[in-house]
């Protein structure tokens, strides 16, 4: 079943998502086949993931562990439906209001997105460490002037919302008479759900910014449920006795699906950490009995220095996202804890992880295979396939797309011809993996050379001096661009030119000459969004502003 544009009448009153879309001649191809739940006209994701879980007799299995206690299916369910009758009997929300959502990871703020789907409203999801100006771009963006909010992070959100008269914050956790827990203490605990179409926006998803300035992304109900039956389904393979744990804010889609979309799928628990260190992550593990991880690289290079002091042997999965996944790191993590990580590329623009690979079918280095459900293609200028193992630009089509908010120059940028351009540049072999070679606008010409600043990054990241490094390319007269390395080194390493010459020779060691980065600037830290991913757009920006070692 392949979609284009909506199919059925859309049960929004507020009219502003379907009004936000773009043109339906620029949406991708939506194909869906072989997905029974996703071909339907009407769904209602909340549905599906809790309210099902209820009739399947799951109500008293445990869906959220967290340092204040545990909640079983029937509490979260409970929860959500007096919530939903809140939003609709107190705050007047009719089906396609916009409700920003604002708190760290915890079972109340499941409840609140619940709460939102299960009325018919859409869910802005945000990071908690969003600043005011950031929280009023989003609710400016999506036009939200109601919130649900976390007490301890509520003060940017409140001067966010108080740019514009009628707007509302509502504080949860805090046991204060006007909290969102005293006024659903007397509401059903049973709500009708909204009937809405499958294609109705269920969520709106702000990037995190890699690029720039962050855009929101359209996601349909359809779209949440059809991510549960790919990569999940196919690559990480859970059972319900998993109990799932990872990093990332709910308010990213990586997140949205390893710690509440795949479990609740399953009928399996989630660990919800609201610090989400290292050492937070392991000792949560231990004691929890953890055994599938939902993390990025940088998460499991930092476990590496203390896994040996905790008990991990429940893990059995381990995933990882948001960042290549260099093989130092995958060889790493294989030796210390006997566990193959399973790598994967996904994006907010697609909802979740379109490649990847099984464990026992991870190449090191390679992001994997495309995931059943979807197809891609590494593509030239022209838009035509390029040989095996060129360098193109990757697309991908399957089961979820890109439709920006009210953003028609991306949305021409990232949907072309029905495929979405996720912006990556990748080779394929001739078995179908897929190897990522930088961000389209990452990928370095110098001297006529096409180089990939991730392979430098691979190679400086398996120097005992070096913690952590970003490759760029940067303007030079004479060659076009050359390759310019920003490391942060080893705790205790002093810096000098003896050390970049050291790692510069070290890098003509391992791959071809041509590829050694001429120029070496040593930070302290590398700029990274809230998700952990390198901002190489700020280390462009700022390139020649600090002291570098060059030759």
């Amino acid at each position: 079943m392949k979609t284009t544009a909506n199919s059925v009448r859309s049960a929004h009153v507020d009219t502003f998502c379907a009004e936000s879309l773009p043109p339906r001649d620029m949406w991708p191809v939506i194909d869906v086949t072989g997905i029974p739940d996703c071909q339907t006209e009407h769904l209602n994701c909340a549905s599906t993931l809790l309210d099902d879980a209820i009739g399947k007799g799951w109500g008293e299995r445990v869906a959220y562990l967290h340092a204040e206690g545990t909640w079983s299916y029937r509490r979260l369910y409970e929860t959500a439906n007096r919530i939903a009758n809140v939003l609709v009997h107190h705050f007047g929300l009719v089906p396609g209001n916009r409700v920003l959502l604002r708190g760290f990871n915890h079972p109340m703020l499941v409840a609140c997105w619940f709460g939102v789907i299960k009325a018919g409203g859409v869910v802005v999801n945000t990071n908690p460490l969003l600043r005011s100006r950031e929280l009023t771009h989003i609710a400016s963006t999506a036009k939200i002037d109601l919130a649900l909010c976390d007490h301890r992070v509520a003060e940017e959100c409140k001067q966010a919302f108080g740019n514009w008269t009628g707007s509302k914050v509502v504080l949860f956790g805090n046991g204060g008479r006007e909290s969102l827990e005293i006024q659903a203490a007397d509401e059903a605990t049973t709500f009708d759900n909204c009937n809405t179409a499958a294609d109705d926006v269920a969520i709106i998803a702000f990037t995190s910014g890699t690029t720039g300035r962050s855009k929101g992304t359209m996601h349909f109900h359809r779209d949440l449920i059809a991510a549960t039956e790919c990569f999940p389904k196919h690559i990480v393979k859970p059972i319900s006795d998993d109990i799932f744990c990872g990093t990332p804010p709910l308010a990213f889609t990586y997140a949205l699906g390893g710690l509440i979309l795949f479990p609740m799928r399953i009928g399996a628990a989630t660990l919800l950490l609201e610090q989400t260190t290292p050492a937070h992550l392991l000792q949560g593990i231990q004691d929890n009995r953890a055994s599938v991880c939902f993390t990025a690289p940088t998460a499991y290079r930092g476990m590496l220095k203390s896994v040996k002091n905790y008990d991990v042997s429940s893990l059995r999965k381990c995933v990882s996202a948001g960042e290549p996944l260099p093989p130092a790191t995958f060889e790493a993590w294989l030796k210390e804890t006997g566990l193959r990580i399973i790598d994967g590329i996904g994006s907010t623009e697609m909802l979740h992880i379109f490649i990847g690979a099984s464990e026992e079918d991870m190449r090191p280095g390679a992001t994997g295979k495309v995931c059943p459900g979807y197809r891609a293609r590494v593509v030239g200028k022209d838009g035509k396939d390029v040989p095996i193992g060129t360098v193109g630009k990757l697309t991908v089509q399957g089961p979820t797309g890109c439709r920006y908010l009210n953003n028609l120059e991306s949305q021409q940028l990232y949907v072309q011809n029905g495929w979405n351009l996720t912006g990556d540049a990748y080779r394929m072999d001739a078995d179908g993996y897929f190897w990522f070679q930088g961000r389209t606008d990452d990928m370095i010409i110098s001297s006529g050379y096409n180089i990939s600043g991730v392979e430098v990054e691979s190679v400086l990241l398996t120097h005992p001096k070096v913690a952590e490094c970003a490759v760029i390319g940067v303007p030079d007269e004479e060659r076009g661009q050359i390759v310019k390395a920003c490391i942060v080194p080893q705790l205790g390493i002093a810096t000098s030119a003896e050390l970049a010459h050291e790692l510069q020779d070290f890098v003509k060691s391992q791959i071809a000459p041509y590829k050694y980065p001429r120029a070496v600037e040593f930070m302290d830290a590398l700029p990274k969004t809230n998700t952990g991913k390198i901002q190489r757009y700020v280390l462009r920006q700022s390139t020649g502003k600090n002291r570098s070692e060059t030759r």
